[in-house]
């Protein structure tokens, strides 16, 4: 069996693009999974009879195991190898995918979920610093950049009608889909994924197993106090909120002290590197408690099936367009910190324009918002791509990367967890109501509006700052 050898690429066109294909592929998987699953959660829980926290509990498995793990994920890269490390966990991504598809009880769809997720936190960080390392810096680098984030976005968006269909057969086969997509893209990568040609230091003692174990048990621990802190008791809240912060001291404790961290303390000195993650965090964060409410709303108040949810979903699909063809022509006229304001902005705009919904709303009513959404990751996936690298030293970007999708992850299982702990705070039973919804649909707005200011900072001091320099 051939294999690609590493050069460096400056154009995309014969094998750059067809590895460049492959991992998008990965990445727009890596999106549709989460999305497809987001339709189905109602069938999920009607089936394993699952109120929303328990629902929450489905998707937050995955983030959790995503971002928990990311950073060893992509310590993992830079030290094991990116190919080896991406084929590995793709290949552990299509066996649990199927292991959800076989889940007879609710536990086991969860520790599907997680394992899965903890896949995707090896893969993800492991393909970006493949484009970084791959592709010449410059123009090539960044078109790269914002077609592979533009795949993840049109993952996102896409994957929401392919749940719709797919859950109008079965639940089940959300799960099963991503094992034949998984497989065929493993197939092509065994082919087109170069092999390094760098310097591989391969100890595994080196990898910090201490501190992602901290790290991942104070995220799963961080979650759960917010998912529970509005129908728990003061002293359990109190003990479990300790826990997540006696755990994640911890995290900081062990980077301070191991010779080989998963972070290097040092790279948060970067600003753009700070603001950056910060954006990410409350851009995804905001983006998942959107959809879950979004979905439970069309699904349980209005009484829409999965393939209305997903039809009426898919025009956000537009960035699957936009992003490749708009997107690299603003960030070369403008730079990528002012289209990244743009994009935040855009999404602030989609959830304003939502808040009025009504218990008759039209598809024509909510359609302005969805369009906003999609302008949103439009502008702002593939710029969040660039933005992490910024300054950063190409020994470091699996690094970068993975503080990227663990910022995204980490916002997710927030996002869901809050959001969720809001509906139960604000229902009065076991249905929720318009005025339910409205009150969850806060919860992104907020993040939305603190994400602009960050962003609009970002943009002033990227303004600021010499030719080349990171602040």
């Amino acid at each position: 069996m051939s294999t690609a050898t590493r050069t460096e690429i400056r154009r995309l066109d014969g094998q750059g693009l067809g590895l460049l294909l492959v991992l998008s592929g990965a990445l727009f998987l890596e999106g549709a999974d989460i999305a497809m699953l987001a339709v189905a959660l109602p069938s999920i829980g009607a089936e394993f009879d699952l109120a929303a926290g328990g629902l929450q509990w489905v998707m937050s498995a995955y983030v959790l195991g995503y971002g928990g793990f990311l950073l060893l994920g992509g310590r993992a890269a830079d030290l094991l190898g990116r190919r080896k490390m991406f084929l590995i966990s793709l290949a552990v991504f299509v066996v649990f995918s199927g292991v959800g598809g076989l889940a007879t009880e609710s536990w086991m769809l969860v520790v599907a979920r997680f394992v899965t997720g903890v896949a995707a936190a090896f893969m993800t960080p492991a393909g970006l610093s493949i484009i970084t390392t791959t592709y010449a810096e410059g123009a090539a680098r960044e078109k790269a950049l914002l077609i592979y984030g533009a795949a993840g976005a049109a993952g996102f968006s896409l994957g929401l009608v392919m749940g719709g269909f797919l859950t109008l057969a079965d639940w089940r086969w959300v799960f099963f889909a991503p094992v034949i997509m998984s497989g065929l893209i493993l197939a092509a990568a065994l082919r087109l994924v170069p092999v390094d040609t760098v310097a591989v230091r391969r100890r595994v003692r080196e990898l910090d197993l201490g501190g992602a174990a901290a790290l991942a048990a104070g995220l799963l621990l961080l979650v759960y106090t917010l998912e529970r802190a509005s129908h728990s008791s003061l002293l359990t809240t109190a003990t479990t909120g300790l826990a997540a912060v006696a755990a994640l001291a911890g995290f900081v404790w062990i980077e301070r002290r191991t010779p080989e961290p998963l972070v290097r303390l040092g790279i948060l000195r970067t600003g753009t590197v700070v603001r950056v993650n910060a954006v990410g965090l409350l851009f995804m964060g905001a983006f998942f408690s959107f959809q879950f409410v979004v979905v439970l709303y069309l699904q349980e108040l209005r009484g829409w099936s999965t393939l209305e949810t997903s039809l009426t979903l898919v025009i956000m699909a537009i960035d699957g367009i936009l992003a490749p063809t708009l997107t690299p022509r603003l960030v070369t006229r403008f730079g990528h910190a002012p289209v990244l304001a743009a994009g935040v902005g855009a999404q602030l705009l989609a959830f304003a324009l939502f808040l009025p919904m009504t218990a008759d709303w039209s598809y024509f009513a909510m359609l302005p918002s969805l369009v906003a959404m999609g302008f949103a990751f439009t502008l702002a996936y593939g710029t969040l791509a660039i933005g992490a690298t910024d300054g950063v030293e190409e020994a470091e970007h699996g690094l970068a990367g993975g503080l990227l999708y663990t910022s995204f992850q980490i916002g997710g299982a927030v996002g869901l967890a809050v959001v969720s702990a809001v509906l139960v705070a604000v229902a009065d039973g076991a249905t929720y109501t318009l005025e339910d919804y409205r009150a969850a649909l806060l919860v992104p707005f907020v993040a939305a509006l603190v994400a602009v200011v960050i962003s609009v900072v970002h943009a002033v001091v990227r303004r600021a700052e010499p030719t080349g320099a990171s602040a």
